[in-house]
């Protein structure tokens, strides 16, 4: 049985081989999202871009991006942001994102407006 640690949170969990990250957050009480995405979000449909998470460790045990996450990467100025300021680091939509092993995942990651590398 695969583990997730939310890193953040201090929390490692079970998972179910194939369950997405979203479903293991909201079964253990991770919160995903903040802000007015905490009532007002895509419900998991992988459109709203707000469950994103940087992977710390495991990215290999993870599904690989589909169609919809590889599109919103380049049509979702925030889900763009969040990339582009955390260089090196894989930055995935917790939705849409299947476990098969064990992982570390990142929640809310965070916005690095002026870091060196940002707006190079």
């Amino acid at each position: 049985m695969p583990k997730v640690k939310f890193v953040n949170e201090k929390v490692t969990v079970d998972a179910a081989e194939g369950e997405d990250l979203r479903t293991i957050a909201r079964k253990n009480g991770v919160q995903l999202y903040s802000g007015p995405h905490k009532v007002v979000n895509c419900m998991g449909m992988g459109t709203c871009c707000s469950c994103n998470v940087i992977v710390a460790k495991g990215a290999e045990k993870l599904s690989s991006p589909g169609l919809l996450e590889r599109l919103w990467r380049l049509l979702n100025p925030l889900l763009g942001i969040k990339i582009l300021s955390n260089p090196g680091k894989e930055v995935r939509l917790a939705c849409q994102t299947r476990v098969s092993g064990d992982v570390e995942v990142v929640t809310h990651p965070p916005i690095n407006w002026h870091g060196d590398k940002f707006w190079n």
